[in-house]
């Protein structure tokens, strides 16, 4: 009986969380944004360029950022960010993308041995 009441309880939980508001991705064209997450809990965007050509100019942007707030001291391992309706997220593997902030990330670009951005299958295999 205990376990039958237990899975009850996760399927109520879940099934709640999951009607909750989504955080959606700005869709403006062009627009690379900056997500921050603020202390009460909410998000803001901030934009952080415009005319971009593509998602990879966007992901440049905010591994631009990262490294400028690195090097002013910012212990953030990571960076999210948008362009277009898609997240993005930088982190010190690389670069993942997902349509929305709490799904599946999938690889949008690798980190070389040195650290550089690339696209997956650019570099040659040793």
């Amino acid at each position: 009986m205990r376990p039958l009441l237990f899975i009850g309880s996760f399927a109520a939980v879940a099934a709640l969380t999951g009607c909750g508001p989504q955080l959606e991705a700005p869709r403006d064209p062009g627009v690379c944004w900056h997500l921050v997450s603020l202390p009460n809990g909410k998000v803001r965007f901030n934009r952080l360029a415009a005319d971009q050509p593509a998602m990879e100019h966007c992901a440049a942007q905010l591994e631009a950022m990262r490294i400028r707030f690195a090097g002013m001291g910012s212990r953030n391992d990571e960076t999210v960010g948008a362009y277009q309706g898609n997240f993005i997220f930088i982190d010190k593997n690389g670069v993942f993308t997902a349509k929305r902030y709490d799904s599946a990330r999938f690889p949008f670009m690798v980190r070389t041995g040195d650290g550089r951005l690339a696209v997956p299958g650019a570099m040659p295999s040793q």
